[in-house]
């Protein structure tokens, strides 16, 4: 059942800095962040408060950098906030600016105490992943302590044992990371393009069913769709052709960037072709959720412990880079909530 526009309730808007993740912790704080991208920016990640406010998190240090300093304990380029079962906040730094190349192998996975607002562990990609990588989006399982994350840039899917302290990344090769060249992304009336040419991102949306044996995950500039158990990413003794076979390609349903599941297994999407969210139900049918010429470019998603999802919207189909220079972008950059249809 498709469900109208009044459905989407205003949170948080920002006229000048372009956000793109958004985590709700269990008590009702929220997160989200900025990249370092083309344009004006100020913080990388900021806690949100009432009428607009921000607040760099977890202080002022943490967001301060400019280019020269080093940025080992410092934001970079922060794509990602996500809050686990167990309410830590992740940040997924690929500090990686304007997407070109890793700035001094600084890249890494960021967990906080949300408890006592204090830095708890970082992960740190340097020897593992190359210097043209873009770790783009993270889910954690507090449970088996694995955190999984998607390799944009390049493709590939990132394995973060969380109590060793390893990191693998696999399936680098295999087509499921990458961008399917039969697919031509139209936006806007138009071929997604840039200084001319078509934008081929790789594996960027990933999700986790809700008891953790399933990986979800796709490509950002097609409508394919992939999952894995992930016993099969956990085995580190596992061969990865054995791996690679263990891939199940599920079709195609929407292009979407950010994913996420809700307790009952349905998983959404936002359809950033068509200004929409959409839903998938545990047996993989299709249902459109919400229309709205407000989701522009609905990118990542946070589910409440009231049951309200959480979308932020990146406006990236708006950015000059993808419009011949110009910026098309006339409403200010936002996050949305809105009741879970199935809750």
């Amino acid at each position: 059942m498709s469900m109208s526009s009044h459905q989407l309730e205003q949170v948080f808007l920002d006229d000048t800095y372009q956000l793109t993740g958004v985590a709700i912790t269990k008590d009702g704080r929220l997160f989200t962040c900025y990249p370092l991208w083309p344009g004006p920016h100020q913080y990388g990640v900021v806690e949100i408060f009432p009428n607009n406010r921000v607040k760099p998190y977890p202080d002022e240090q943490w967001n301060n950098w400019q280019e020269g300093d080093t940025g080992t304990n410092k934001w970079v380029c922060v794509q990602a906030v996500y809050v686990d079962a167990e309410n830590n906040l992740w940040v997924v730094d690929p500090a990686c600016p304007n997407m070109e190349q890793v700035y001094d192998a600084c890249f890494k996975l960021v967990k906080i105490n949300l408890a006592t607002d204090s830095i708890e562990n970082v992960y740190r990609f340097e020897g593992v992943l190359s210097n043209k990588s873009y770790i783009n989006d993270v889910r954690v399982d507090t449970q088996r302590k694995v955190a999984y994350l998607t390799n944009s840039n390049e493709g590939g899917i990132v394995v973060v044992n969380l109590e060793t302290g390893t990191i693998r990344q696999v399936l680098r090769h295999h087509y499921s990371v990458k961008h399917d060249p039969s697919f031509t992304l139209i936006i806007d009336g138009k071929e997604f393009k840039k200084q001319g040419q078509p934008v081929h991102l790789q594996s960027d949306g990933i999700a986790l069913t809700p008891d953790g044996e399933w990986l979800y995950y796709k490509p950002l500039t097609d409508n394919k769709l992939y999952r894995i158990r992930t016993e099969f990413l956990r085995n580190e003794a596992l061969p990865e052709d054995q791996r690679e076979a263990a891939v199940e390609d599920l079709g195609r349903f929407a292009v979407t960037d950010g994913m996420i599941f809700d307790k009952n297994g349905n998983l959404y999407l936002g359809d950033y072709q068509h200004y929409k969210m959409v839903q998938l139900t545990p047996a993989h049918q299709m249902e459109e959720v919400v229309s709205d010429e407000r989701l522009i470019w609905p990118d990542s998603f946070s589910i409440s412990t009231d049951d309200y999802l959480y979308i932020s919207c990146s406006q990236i189909n708006k950015q000059p880079d993808y419009n011949d220079g110009e910026n098309k972008r006339t409403t200010p950059y936002a996050i949305y909530r809105m009741k879970l249809p199935n809750a």
